[in-house]
């Protein structure tokens, strides 16, 4: 789940970026959908002329500009394309058309992963420049990694906990970012990049899940020692102004990462 700055696992047949977690007996507000309304909207919801005057018609215009930012990072973003490679090497390609959707959502985020219907939702009401958009595609691309490529099981608190550390190491903080949030200072510059990933991971595991705030921490630190070394698929971590973006896609031809 991406913010505004600030019981039985699946087991698929086969590896498809189509598998979906039986959702019949669940309640759907579990998986945050309280905070991606256009996820519980009928297709078919009637528009109104009050409503259009109020404002309401400008989520079409919304959604054009979102969709077109998505192609435009898909098309020229390192990163994203890297991920696209790596998810299609594991078995999982992606359909932008079927597996990335721009949605109204609550203010307070920016993009989140469905792992019922395996989408990429694109907050298009608060996602609105290129870089946050190429920031939210590669996040929720990681958990859309994990979840083709180690089935991860979102209602196991210990995976969301492994995926949303992987998240914000490979696609979030920097030095600059954990200053911003208070997560570094001239006396823990050494730690400031964990304290930044334990920081965006624990707001993530919160807002996913009705539990409380020491059992969201018991769970990062339960699995931070064997989450946050691993950078698979990216490599490395990305620092800012810097080339580690580039290297990390040119990187990906040794791995069979597909780079077309």
């Amino acid at each position: 789940m991406t913010f505004i700055d600030n019981p039985d696992e699946p087991k698929p047949e086969s590896k498809t970026t189509d598998k979906k977690i039986n959702s019949t007996q669940e309640d759907l507000s579990q998986w945050g959908y309280d905070l991606y309304p256009d996820r519980r909207k009928p297709n078919n919801e009637p528009k109104s002329i009050s409503g259009f005057l109020a404002g309401k018609g400008k989520e079409n215009i919304d959604k054009i500009k979102c969709e077109r930012s998505v192609y435009k990072c898909v098309k020229q973003s390192p990163l994203v394309k890297l991920m696209m490679g790596a998810l299609k090497a594991s078995g999982c390609g992606i359909d932008i058309r079927r597996h990335i959707s721009c949605e109204e959502c609550a203010p307070s985020v920016s993009g989140g992963y469905d792992p019922i219907m395996n989408q990429v939702v694109i907050c298009q009401n608060t996602a609105r420049k290129e870089g946050t958009i190429q920031s939210v595609l590669i996040h929720e691309m990681i958990h859309m990694f994990d979840y083709c490529r180690n089935n991860l099981d979102f209602r196991n608190i210990d995976h969301l906990a492994c995926t949303e550390i992987r998240a914000a190491n490979l696609a979030h903080c920097s030095f600059m970012s954990a200053w911003i949030n208070g997560d570094a200072s001239p006396f823990n510059i050494k730690e400031a990049h964990q304290n930044c990933v334990k920081s965006k991971a624990l707001s993530s595991v919160l807002a996913a899940r009705n539990i409380s705030k020491l059992e969201a921490i018991d769970a990062i630190e339960r699995v931070f020692p064997k989450c946050y070394p691993d950078l698979e698929p990216i490599g490395r971590r990305i620092r800012r102004n810097s080339l580690d973006m580039e290297k990390a896609f040119e990187e990906g031809y040794y791995y069979g990462f597909d780079q077309s």
